[in-house]
């Protein structure tokens, strides 16, 4: 039976602390506040570290048929996991169709810090997963964008006029790029290139990631205050019950696949997670009309706290259970 107990360690580890840190921070009304050019430097430093060091340790093990097949699957999950979103959330009351589509972008998209959380989870219960996963991650953020697109201007409430605009922030956008670019920059200098940036993408990363999510505690804690109003049963339950059903999804056809357990795992917490960085990102040009209110508060302070609290251990367990 698989071992709960490194959750403990997950939950105790600093940087999920200085979520917790900043959540309280927030309830308690303090003016406390991370400023916007450093919080987007953070992230943008976080992706360029995932992306590099996937580079390197992808050159490291080669490319093989666990890429391609957790590729495929990443790829497949995030382009059609949408479709059952939105049938599930059209039974949802007042939920106008621009956050419909929003929310099923969300929920199809995936959380680089859930990425980079799962990936130290992993290590603690030494599970080793292959370097191109970072590579995975950033293939699985843009198509639920683009199918949220299809069913957004297919019911005629897209603008046509800004599509190439909104294709463009898509493929080109800050995370795309930085992610993508880093772990090609990875691939070419392999441990020679790690050698030179070794302290700046290694001890210096824990740094960064507990600075940025003490932000994002501050954040999902003040959505929750003021959005909380917004977020229905129906939606709470949602938010919580879809990962679940997309990460087990993401089980069964990993095992099918024949992926290595390390993998596995990772492609499931993937899964699992939600975008609260490239989807906000699109849909305000997108889906202007769309509430944020829901969407983002939805997945910043119901699913982002439900997979460092119980959803990464959770995930990570079913996997060595199902490999056992």
């Amino acid at each position: 039976m698989p071992d709960f107990s490194t959750s403990l360690a997950l939950l105790t580890s600093p940087a999920i602390l200085f979520f917790f840190v900043g959540a309280l921070a927030a309830f308690a009304r303090s003016d406390l506040s991370i400023p916007e050019p450093i919080a987007k430097g953070l992230s943008l430093y976080l992706m360029l570290c995932i992306g590099f060091k996937g580079g390197v340790e992808a050159r490291a093990a080669g490319f093989n048929g666990d890429f391609m097949g957790a590729a495929v699957i990443g790829i497949a999950l995030s382009a059609l996991m949408p479709l059952l979103a939105f049938a599930i959330l059209k039974r949802v009351r007042n939920l106008d169709r621009p956050t419909l589509c929003a929310l099923a972008a969300t929920y199809g998209s995936v959380s680089v810090v859930t990425f980079a959380a799962g990936q130290q989870h992993l290590v603690a219960v030494g599970l080793a997963s292959g370097g191109y996963m970072a590579a995975v991650l950033a293939l699985m953020e843009t198509p639920a964008i683009l199918t949220a697109l299809v069913l957004l201007n297919g019911a005629g409430r897209g603008e046509p006029g800004r599509r190439r605009t909104i294709l463009r922030e898509v493929f080109v956008g800050a995370a795309s790029v930085m992610l993508l670019g880093s772990f090609v920059v990875g691939l070419i200098s392999g441990e020679a290139g790690m050698a030179r940036l070794e302290l700046f993408v290694g001890p210096l990363f824990q740094g960064a990631l507990c600075f940025f999510l003490l932000d994002i505690g501050l954040i999902a804690a003040r959505r929750l205050m003021e959005g909380g109003r917004k977020l229905t049963p129906e939606i709470i339950a949602f938010a919580i019950g879809f990962p679940l059903l997309s990460a087990g999804v993401a089980l069964i056809l990993a095992r099918l696949a024949g992926l290595e357990a390390g993998n596995a795992a990772l492609l499931t917490i993937l899964a699992g997670s939600a975008s609260y960085i490239a989807v906000p990102a699109a849909m305000r040009l997108a889906a202007p009309k769309a509430d944020a209110g829901v969407f983002v508060t939805a997945s910043l302070a119901i699913t982002f706290p439900f997979n460092l609290t119980l959803g990464i251990a959770l995930y990570t367990a079913a996997t060595i259970w199902v490999w056992a």
